[in-house]
C-alpha cells in the first residue's frame, strides 16, 4: 500500500500533514483513553507487539508491486482486534515508520500519506466492530462473517486512500485509471486471507488462556 515517492508531491503534500495530523490527534484521544482503563504498562505492551507485528508485516511477509503501489499483507482487522484500536494505530504508524527508517528511507518523504493510510481504516473497523458485533461477545468467539466484514471494510479503505491520493497527485487520466484499477483488484486478495488469520490467531489466544489478564492483548479477546 505504499504510495510511492513523487505520486503527490508539492503543495499537494500539505494536505497529507493535515490528515496525518487530525488521524494522530485521534489516536493520542482513543490512547489516553485507553491509558486511563488499561495503564501504561498493558498500552505501552500492545503497542510494542503491533510494532514489532506491522514491520514484520512489511518487511518480511511477501509483497509485491501491482499498478500504483504495492501490495502487503497488513493485517489491519487482526491488529485491531488482538491489541485494541489505539495500540493498533500506534503500533501501525511506529511500524511503518522503523521499516521506512530501516530499509526504505526513501519512502518517508511519503510517510504521512502512508500513515494517513493505515489509520483512517483501522478507525473504521473500530466503529465498524461496534455495529456488528454484540456487545457480550468475546473476541474470540468471532464468526467468520463478522471477520471477513472487518477485513473488507479495512483494506477496501486501503485500497480507497491510495487511489485517492494517486489520482489527487497524478489526476484522471487513462493510464492512472488502469494502474489503480489493477492494484485494487490484486488487493482484493488480501480479504480472502484476512479473516482466516483472524480466526485462527482467535483460536490460537482461546487455547492460550495464560494471556487474559496479562496486559499484552486486548481484554476483549477473552471478555465482552
Amino acid at each position: 500500500m505504499h504510495v510511492e515517492p513523487g505520486i503527490v508531491h508539492g503543495a499537494k503534500m500539505a494536505l497529507s500533514f493535515a490528515t496525518a495530523a487530525g488521524a494522530g490527534t485521534y489516536a493520542l484521544k482513543l490512547a489516553f483513553d485507553g491509558l486511563k482503563d488499561k495503564g501504561i504498562a498493558s498500552f505501552a505492551s500492545r503497542t510494542l507487539l503491533a510494532m514489532a507485528s506491522t514491520f514484520t508485516f512489511f518487511q518480511v511477509l511477501p509483497h509485491f508491486p501491482v499498478g500504483v503501489s504495492e501490495v502487503h499483507f497488513i493485517l489491519g482487522s487482526t491488529l485491531f482486534l488482538i491489541f485494541g484500536v489505539a495500540p493498533a494505530a500506534f503500533g501501525l504508524a511506529l511500524g511503518l515508520l522503523l521499516q521506512g527508517m530501516l530499509f526504505a528511507p526513501t519512502d518517508l518523504p511519503m510517510y504521512f500519506v502512508n500513515v494517513t493510510t493505515l489509520l483512517v481504516p483501522l478507525f473504521v473497523v473500530s466503529a465498524l466492530a461496534k455495529k456488528i458485533i454484540a456487545p457480550n461477545t468475546a473476541y474470540v468467539d468471532l464468526t467468520y462473517k463478522q471477520a471477513l466484514k472487518l477485513s473488507t471494510a479495512y483494506q477496501a479503505g486501503i485500497v480507497s486512500w491510495v487511489a485517492f491520493w494517486v489520482l489527487y497527485g497524478q489526476g484522471f487520466g487513462a493510464e492512472v485509471l488502469a494502474s489503480v484499477g489493477s492494484f485494487g483488484l490484486a488487493y482484493m486478495m488480501v480479504i480472502l486471507i484476512e479473516p482466516i488469520a483472524d480466526l485462527a490467531i482467535l483460536k490460537l489466544a482461546k487455547t492460550a488462556r495464560g494471556l487474559e489478564g496479562s496486559g499484552l492483548v486486548n481484554q476483549r479477546v477473552y471478555q465482552a
